[in-house]
């Protein structure tokens, strides 16, 4: 009598597109591109709209991709540990439930490091083309730019401390992320072999392009 087949779990296109580009992200902005470069930047708002693109894909994509299917729940994680322990195999039509806490903590860790990143870098950059001087400086340039000078001078005297301290902390809450979403990618690919040796589902192969 032949082996019943494994059931794979079917992906479909939205869900590759946003898993495979914010991996690629992820990986560009780690090794290719240096922190605070114009190309690091473009690439966290690309990230953010993948991001964005898949949680609202939560929301209204077929029952696997939609948020119902895999809501976060540690007592079910609890007792998925349980089954693993003792043997049991449990199907599920999405992530089971420690995939499920593994992906919104990974969704987490990417809006809170896309946040700290818009809220230091500013919008995107754009091109700036050079602008003679002498069309935007008043004719009254000793009279009133020196003294609006003098009162911008004043107002940043004052300010200058509290405005470091805030971005030294977005600065570090942002590298915290950075940190921990590593940390997250790692325990991720470990549990995907992990759940693939243990199942025999083609994990991996389900979420290449054309893979099902």
């Amino acid at each position: 009598m032949e082996a019943p087949e494994v059931q794979t779990r079917r992906w479909d296109p939205i869900v590759k597109i946003t898993h495979w580009g914010i991996v690629g992200v992820v990986i560009c902005n780690a090794l290719l591109v240096g922190d605070g470069s114009i190309a690091h930047i473009y690439a966290g708002y690309l990230l953010a709209a993948l991001l964005a693109l898949r949680l609202a894909w939560g929301l209204i994509g077929p029952a696997s991709a939609r948020f119902r299917s895999f809501p976060p729940s540690p007592m079910r994680a609890i007792k998925h540990i349980g089954d693993i322990l003792a043997g049991r195999k449990e199907e599920h039509s999405s992530h089971n439930p420690l995939g499920a806490l593994m992906v919104y903590a990974v969704w987490t860790c990417l809006s809170v490091i896309v946040a700290t990143g818009v809220a230091m870098s500013g919008p995107p950059p754009s091109v700036e083309f050079p602008i003679s001087t002498s069309i935007l400086v008043s004719r009254d340039e000793h009279g009133e730019e020196e003294e609006g000078q003098h009162e911008e001078g004043e107002r940043g005297h004052g300010g200058e401390s509290g405005v470091g301290e805030s971005e030294e902390a977005l600065e570090e809450l942002h590298e915290a992320a950075v940190n921990l979403l590593y940390l997250l990618v790692f325990l991720h690919i470990a549990g995907v072999a992990f759940e693939a040796a243990r199942s025999g589902r083609r994990t991996l192969t389900a979420m290449l392009p054309g893979g099902k």
